[in-house]
C-alpha cells in the first residue's frame, strides 16, 4: 500500500483500511459512549440531547464531567468554563499536529480539527510517523470513530433503564485500557518511556490536587520537555 498526502485508493479500499485501523479506538468507544448516555439519561438530559452532545461536541470526557455538573446543578457557565479546561490539551494536540497537515486546506482542517480526539490523535500520530499520510484515510478514521462513539451513546440511551447505574459494569475502564493499549505501541526508546512515566506522574499529582484540566496541559507539558531532555541527554 502506498503512503502519501492524497487520496490513493478506492473508496471501498480507504473504508477497509480506515475500518481495520479504528477498530481499537471503536472497542473502547462503545462501552464508554454507552455509560455516557446511561449516565446523562440519569442526569435528566432527553434523547435527543444526550445525542446531539455526541454529535456536536464530541468530547468523551468532557461531555462525562458536563454531565456531572448538570447533575449537580452548576450554571451554564461553569460548565462551559471547567468543560473548556477539560479540553485544553488539544492545544498541545495542534502544536504537534500543525506541521504534519500544512498541505491541508481550510475545510479539511476543520473537519479534521472537530473529530480530532485523545485516541485518534495518539493513532494519527503512529501514522504519520510511520509515513502513511493519506488523506483520506485520515478523515475517514476520525468519522468512524465518532460514529462508534454515537452508536455507543444511543446504545445507553436505549438499554440505560435497564442498566441503571453505568459504573456497576466498569463500562468507563475501557477508556484508560484502550489508552494503554496505545500507548504501549508508541514507546520505542528511553526518551519515549521517560516523556510517559513524567507525564503519567505529573498528571496524578494534578489529579489529586483537583486540577485535572490545567493539570493535564502541565502534565503534558512538563513530560514533553522531559522526553526531550533524555533525548538530548542520550545523544550526546
Amino acid at each position: 500500500m502506498s503512503y502519501s498526502g492524497e487520496h490513493t485508493g478506492a473508496p471501498e479500499t480507504v473504508w477497509r483500511a480506515a475500518m481495520g485501523q479504528t477498530l481499537p479506538i471503536a472497542l473502547g468507544y462503545v462501552p464508554v459512549g454507552m455509560a455516557y448516555g446511561v449516565l446523562a439519561g440519569k442526569a435528566g438530559l432527553g434523547a435527543l440531547n444526550v445525542l446531539a452532545m455526541s454529535l456536536l461536541v464530541y468530547a468523551g470526557s468532557a461531555q462525562l464531567v458536563a454531565v456531572g455538573l448538570f447533575a449537580a446543578g452548576a450554571s451554564g457557565l461553569s460548565i462551559v468554563i471547567t468543560t473548556l479546561a477539560v479540553n485544553l490539551r488539544h492545544v498541545l494536540f495542534s502544536a504537534a499536529m500543525a506541521p504534519l497537515l500544512s498541505g491541508w486546506r481550510k475545510r479539511e482542517l476543520a473537519a479534521f480539527s472537530f473529530e480530532l480526539t485523545d485516541e485518534s490523535f495518539a493513532l494519527h500520530a503512529a501514522r504519520f510517523g510511520r509515513g502513511d499520510t493519506d488523506k483520506a484515510r485520515t478523515l475517514s478514521i476520525n468519522l468512524l470513530a465518532q460514529a462508534s462513539w454515537v452508536l455507543g451513546t444511543a446504545l445507553g440511551v436505549i438499554v440505560g433503564d435497564a442498566l441503571g447505574d453505568g459504573r456497576a459494569f466498569a463500562l468507563d475502564f475501557a477508556l484508560p485500557g484502550m489508552f494503554v493499549a496505545l500507548l504501549a505501541g508508541q514507546l520505542k526508546g528511553l526518551s519515549h518511556v521517560a516523556a510517559a512515566l513524567a507525564g503519567a506522574a505529573f498528571s496524578l499529582v494534578a489529579a489529586l490536587h483537583g486540577a485535572s484540566g490545567f493539570g493535564t496541559l502541565a502534565a503534558g507539558l512538563a513530560g514533553a520537555a522531559c522526553g526531550t531532555a533524555v533525548a538530548a541527554w542520550t545523544d550526546r
